[in-house]
């Protein structure tokens, strides 16, 4: 959340980035309104406590004559104060319901607007070039026998599939060399937890408004991560930790779950847009002030990957209202797919300021005291990268180049042969 501060001192600020994003600006002024009554509430219970701890030492000293009467405002107020208590703790549930209605604040420079307005940044790699018609990444999946659809539909429903032979060996590789490029620039490698409690999923910001894509069990009330984001964001919950070193990193190898209530039909073929995929994902705790430094290194990681899978793509600047609730800015990236003549997303990066930190208690301990601390988040490889790979890199015969980085991983596979 944003720091109740800020939203006193400049709510034209906090309005003009709810502008931007599309959100309501009567939220800043509900949560202004919450906050006066929280105070006030607060105060006027403290008050009335502070005069009955004072009464209270006032009894031993009272005259047999006077202490009944002092005895019975004793416990008039005591009655007094706990309601001023719960009216007090009422007041503070419902401005803490304000507050997390809020998204973060916009950095500078972010583009206003929807879906559809982004920023393109650049663009790298060249759009290839075919001399035959080229298939769809299912069809070349299938002649690969890298897939079952059907009998991930049989066992599971719709959108669910079997990665098998080659593509389960394509997409271990894929993982492997993006979780060696991780551990290479300095972060731990984390197998992390896909189950986790509400005051987790919460505090990463997943339960606003697109809460119904995440999967839940109520009986034991968990949810299903859709990234690994979330259990790295809670790792360092209610810490102080030391980034006297630099920023702690982490990167997540973890299957993701994604219920995909608002997908409309979009990108049902294949594996595009899935319940179940697998993904290698980068956090870091920062410092605040390090925290857009650190936002452009991930897009350079991630750049770095995608060069790695020789893949052409764009960068964009994403525009406020197509951000989530917790990124003051993000980066994607976006691979070509020739049999749709569009961009797709492969990555993103979210530099979310402090805006998780605040909610799940994380801080470190700098010169002047204890600061919450900055968190950013990158993909850097997922099972839909080898959607824009089977595309990108088919040839005619329906075999598969493999690119040069990548063959290491694969026994120094250079093609990848159809199935005959």
């Amino acid at each position: 959340m944003i720091d109740i501060r800020t939203i006193r001192e400049n709510p034209e600020l906090i309005k003009a980035s709810q502008r931007a994003r599309g959100a309501s600006e009567a939220d800043v002024d509900a949560v202004i309104e919450a906050d006066e009554v929280r105070r006030s509430s607060l105060q006027a219970f403290e008050d009335m406590r502070a005069e009955q701890k004072e009464l209270s030492r006032s009894i031993g000293k009272a005259s047999p004559e006077d202490r009944p009467a002092i005895l019975e405002r004793a416990k008039t107020m005591s009655d007094e104060v706990k309601s001023l208590e719960n009216i007090a703790d009422a007041a503070k549930a419902a401005f803490d319901a304000a507050m997390l209605k809020i998204p973060n604040l916009i950095i500078d420079g972010v583009p206003a607007g929807g879906e559809d307005d982004f920023t393109v940044i650049k663009h790298v790699g060249d759009i290839p070039e075919f001399d035959f018609e080229p298939k769809d990444h299912l069809d070349i999946a299938e002649g690969l026998d890298a897939v079952d659809m059907d009998r991930g539909a049989k066992v599971s429903g719709a959108r669910f599939y079997y990665m098998k032979g080659i593509g389960a060996r394509l997409e271990l590789a894929l993982l492997n060399m993006a979780m060696d490029q991780a551990e290479k620039n300095g972060f731990t490698a984390m197998i992390t937890p896909t189950l986790v409690k509400p005051e987790i999923m919460g505090g990463t910001g997943f339960l606003g408004e697109h809460s119904d894509e995440i999967y839940y069990l109520p009986a034991d009330e968990l949810y299903l991560t859709g990234t690994s984001e979330v259990s790295l964001a809670g790792y360092h919950t209610d810490e102080i930790i030391d980034l006297t070193d630099g920023p702690k990193r982490y990167a997540g190898w973890s299957t993701c779950y994604r219920r995909e209530a608002g997908s409309h039909g979009r990108d049902t073929r294949g594996i595009i847009r899935v319940h179940q995929f697998n993904k290698i994902e980068m956090f870091s705790f920062t410092t605040a002030d390090q925290a857009e430094a650190e936002h452009e290194r991930f897009l350079g990681w991630e750049e770095e990957m995608l060069a790695k899978v020789e893949l052409p793509y764009r960068v964009i600047d994403t525009a406020a209202g197509d951000l989530g609730a917790s990124a003051a800015r993000k980066f994607d990236c976006e691979a070509w797919l020739p049999t749709q003549n569009r961009f797709m997303e492969l990555t993103s990066t979210s530099n979310c300021t402090t805006f998780q930190a605040r909610r799940l208690k994380i801080r470190e301990r700098g010169e002047n005291g204890t600061n919450v601390v900055a968190t950013i988040n990158g993909t850097l490889a997922t099972t839909r990268w080898l959607v824009a790979m089977l595309e990108n890199h088919q040839q005619a015969d329906g075999s598969l180049y493999i690119p040069e980085a990548m063959r290491p991983y694969l026994g120094g596979r250079e093609i990848i042969e159809p199935v005959k």
